[in-house]
């Protein structure tokens, strides 16, 4: 075979499959953003429920399975732990999938620009979104 034929169909080969990656990366995003709609509002709701001191009502945004392992006092200690109180903002990270549940690391922002991250991990239950766990990033508190 001649050697330029040989280039010309490598080169077209390589970018149908670099082509094919893109458009699976595509589809895989957007299958990834439509799948997670409503997680954002929880986690607005969550916070919004524990500044005004509804405690029980952020506990009940959580799941069934959360809420077995993780006691109502526990939770309240929990939160206690994390000092909520210093942070005023909040910014969400890229959702990610893992074994059929969504996972955001939320970080709060204190107004000395102090970070905390939280992971939050989310289970669709009856078609929404539900808490099923929060876990404090780069440290051993977890619930």
């Amino acid at each position: 075979m001649d050697l330029g034929l040989v280039r010309e169909i490598g080169s077209k080969a390589l970018l149908a499959g670099g082509g094919a990656l893109l458009l699976y990366w595509t589809i895989t995003a957007v299958k990834l953003v439509l799948s997670a709609r409503g997680i954002n509002p929880l986690i607005k709701q969550f916070f919004t429920q524990v500044a005004a001191g509804r405690v029980d009502a952020a506990y009940l945004l959580t799941t069934k399975t959360y809420r077995q392992h993780v006691n109502r006092q526990q939770f309240i200690r929990y939160l206690a732990g994390l000092k909520l109180n210093r942070f005023r903002n909040l910014k969400s990270g890229r959702p990610r999938l893992q074994e059929g549940n969504m996972i955001l690391t939320v970080k709060l922002i204190a107004e000395d620009k102090e970070e905390m991250p939280l992971d939050f991990t989310f289970t669709k239950v009856d078609d929404n979104w539900k808490i099923d766990r929060i876990a404090t990033v780069n440290a051993n508190a977890k619930s």
